[in-house]
């Protein structure tokens, strides 16, 4: 059901590990040629391209609005076009509770998470508007709806402000024939929360998820081909999608 990917030029932003890496892998077994986008990761990218799991690495630092114009442009001009746009680069950059919030590490976390979106999007649109086609799919976070746990408030608002952006979107770029989706993830066990979760907080999560895990990298990737196939999805738009193990059920 997902031969339609065969061919089709993709871009996966922070595509060179954890829930990126599993994207990548998926849609080039799936036939896309996919190019992944790294920013301190370039050996798992090299990686990536060894293993014909893509076509190219590009390294750049999409906290910078230069810089995902020129990921873009490259991209287009290495794949000579683009079909899909996966925009899951993005973090929480550290906890930190209100009393320590300053406006440097307020712009760090959007420019990570809210404006690397907003650029790479208008980026792409040159190239989708004029096939009259693309995907554009985002990747935000349950935390866009719990409001995530304590230190966690600036990154839960940045991914609130994903999902809302994607529906948004996807109601003002429809007319182009660009669908735009999301994906959510609950609690995936990557190295974001080796950084920023205890093993003790995530026993705990664990045991409050109906599925009695976390989630694999893996597990958020099915999503994303479903997403990108217009066999399989060509009717949906503007969603934003769950995939937590029934963490959170809306």
């Amino acid at each position: 059901m997902t031969s339609d990917l065969k061919g089709k030029r993709v871009l996966v932003t922070g595509g060179a590990t954890g829930i990126g890496a599993a994207i990548s892998r998926a849609l080039a077994d799936a036939g896309a040629l996919v190019a992944v986008h790294y920013h301190a990761g370039k050996a798992a990218a090299d990686s990536l391209v060894a293993e014909k799991k893509a076509v190219a690495g590009f390294g750049a630092n999409l906290a910078k609005a230069d810089a995902c114009v020129g990921l873009v442009n490259a991209v287009v001009a290495k794949l000579g076009g683009l079909d899909i746009l996966v925009n899951n680069a993005g973090g929480m950059v550290g906890r930190k509770p209100l009393a320590d919030i300053d406006d440097a590490f307020i712009d760090e976390v959007f420019d990570l998470n809210v404006r690397s979106t907003v650029h790479c999007c208008r980026a792409a649109l040159a190239a989708f508007k004029a096939q009259k086609s693309g995907v554009i799919i985002n990747v935000s976070s349950v935390s866009a709806i719990t409001g995530g746990s304590p230190g966690s408030s600036i990154y839960s608002g940045a991914k609130g402000f994903i999902s809302t952006f994607t529906r948004s979107l996807a109601r003002e770029l429809a007319p182009d024939g660009i669908r735009v989706n999301a994906v959510s993830p609950g609690t995936i066990h990557t190295d974001f929360h080796v950084r920023h979760s205890t093993p003790e907080k995530l026993e705990a999560t664990r045991k409050t998820i109906p599925q009695q895990r976390l989630g694999t990298a893996e597990d958020c990737a099915g999503t994303v081909l479903y997403l990108a196939s217009e066999n399989l999805s060509g009717y949906v738009t503007g969603q934003v999608i769950e995939v937590n193990g029934g963490q959170l059920m809306v």
